[in-house]
């Protein structure tokens, strides 16, 4: 029910969704929907927090311990952008739909903020509060322009992940 339900609101945007819709593209019940995940507004909730999940999940497994700070933010970057690629759907409704529509910024501003943290970790030279701290500002500039060149890339399928984050990488080293 969540994949049809992020499938609609990618498409159609929360307020022009309906749960006929959702129903219908899960194959299951309009009452069926309200009884397993509530509201509308719950059902976008629950999309918001799943596709977040998602995405820090494939992000956190793709940069193991032991790697040089270079290779962190490689792999976490490609691993994003993999993501974005083959999460389209859900990608939309985290970066666009759920921006759109400001009931939902709170919880849009949290997964953000905790893929900001994950970032800076990975970027941390040395571990510890002050590595961290210092990694902060850094990672809210890599997060948004990995956003923003996620953004652009749904206007540009042919772009692969591998390309993006070349790009990204090669512009973080040169600044």
């Amino acid at each position: 029910m969540l994949d049809a339900a992020v499938a609609v609101f990618s498409r159609r945007g929360f307020h022009l969704a309906s749960m006929d819709d959702i129903a219908e593209v899960a194959g299951v019940s309009k009452p069926m929907i309200y009884a397993y995940l509530g509201s509308k507004e719950e059902l976008f909730i629950a999309c918001i927090r799943r596709e977040g999940q998602r995405l820090m999940k494939v992000i956190t497994a793709a940069v193991p311990a032991g790697l040089t700070r270079d290779e962190r933010l490689y792999r976490g970057l490609l691993a994003f952008f993999e993501f974005v690629t083959a999460h389209r759907d859900g990608w939309i409704v985290l970066y666009r739909q759920a921006r759109v529509h400001g009931s939902f910024a709170g919880e849009i501003a949290a997964a953000r903020e905790r893929v900001i943290v994950m970032v800076a970790a990975l970027l941390a030279r040395s571990s510890g509060d002050d590595g961290h701290a210092r990694a902060m500002p850094i990672a809210h500039a890599v997060v948004g322009a990995a956003e923003a060149l996620s953004d652009w890339a749904l206007a540009h399928p042919e772009e692969t992940p591998d390309a993006l984050t070349t790009r990204l990488v090669a512009l973080l080293r040169s600044g």
